[in-house]
């Protein structure tokens, strides 16, 4: 039996103004997740940077987009038919608004939430049905806009957290890819 590639796809914004941002938590993971492989990221024509190796022995491409986030979808597709991976083997790890800062959830499919990056990669896969790596960053304090609070940095009592966060969102990843989406789901929905 062949083995399964998965696409693991971070979800965020490009350059460095937006780097340290919560809704940058997609691409944190997958530069973490890049370190593990031993690979660097390289441009795939201008859709997205992606890097290709072996996870846990696992085959994989991780992918981030070059579009904005709002228009990721067309980058996710474009690669997924680049090296002939299916829906069900898209992993996307992103920012949840609707998660406690530092919680994780794991699921296949559903709707987005208001999450315009998952709503891009939705209508562009023509699909729901990919995994979701969820990274919990906390609803907006008082009446800040949602979209404001996305787009500014982990605040410093998070940023001491932050790298545990990440490395859990990782160890997700790889748990989805080596035991399956139910034994990772026992294993890290329970854990916050």
């Amino acid at each position: 039996m062949a083995e399964v590639r998965h696409l693991v796809v971070g979800l965020g914004n490009p350059g460095p103004r937006y780097a340290g941002n919560r809704h940058n938590a997609g691409f944190l993971v997958l530069d973490l997740l890049a370190e593990r492989m031993g690979a660097r990221f390289s441009a795939l024509r201008s859709i997205a940077d992606v890097a290709e190796g072996r996870l846990n022995n696992q085959p994989a491409v991780l992918a981030k987009p070059r579009s904005f986030m709002n228009e990721s979808g067309g980058a996710v597709a474009a690669v997924s038919r680049f090296y002939k991976i299916d829906v069900a083997d898209i992993i996307v790890v992103h920012d949840e608004l609707d998660l406690p800062f530092a919680s994780l959830r794991l699921k296949r499919g559903g709707g987005e939430g208001g999450h315009n990056g998952l709503k891009s990669v939705s209508g562009s896969l023509s699909s729901k049905e990919y995994v979701r790596v969820r990274v919990g960053i906390g609803r907006p304090p008082g009446r800040q806009d949602p979209a404001d609070y996305v787009l500014r940095d982990f605040g410093a009592s998070e940023r001491k957290e932050l790298p545990l966060l990440i490395d859990r969102a990782a160890d997700a990843v790889l748990s989805i890819m080596q035991n399956g989406l139910e034994a990772a789901q026992n294993e890290f929905n329970a854990a916050g």
